[in-house]
């Protein structure tokens, strides 16, 4: 279990570096024109926070997995990040239209993907939190 999290810790951390792109990637500069300054500025602001909260949580499964693992705190934190990732993963499904990936090779395959990895993630939070291995 120790290596999944150490896996899911350096997944996480290279997720939280792939927001970097986000801006361009998604022409945030022409798409956000018509916004408020309060509204664009969020936009920014809050996809920086959700980038380091990914990465921080990355950083606590590389380097704080046999904690995690051991203690009842390790599984009170796996608890709520099960609870956490377990949300995203209904996000994937009810948060975003099916029209975003649907009839699109590439937005399907990273669709797939990404349901995959909040499952991955929400699983091994909860096996850890129940104590189930």
């Amino acid at each position: 279990m120790k290596t999944h999290f150490e896996i899911t810790g350096y997944l996480l951390m290279l997720l939280s570096l792939a927001h970097l792109i986000f801006p361009k990637y998604f022409n945030w500069k022409e798409d956000l024109k018509s916004l408020s300054l309060i509204n664009k500025q969020m936009m920014f602001v809050h996809t920086f926070f959700i980038a380091l909260t990914v990465f921080l949580m990355g950083l606590l499964f590389v380097t704080s997995s046999s904690d995690l693992l051991t203690t009842n705190l390790g599984r009170t934190i796996c608890l709520g990040l099960g609870i956490f990732w377990g949300c995203r993963l209904g996000i994937q499904f009810f948060g975003y239209s099916s029209q975003l990936w649907k009839g699109k090779p590439f937005e399907t395959s990273v669709h797939i993907l990404f349901s995959a990895f909040w499952i991955y993630i929400t699983t091994i939070c909860w096996i850890v939190a129940l104590q189930i291995y």
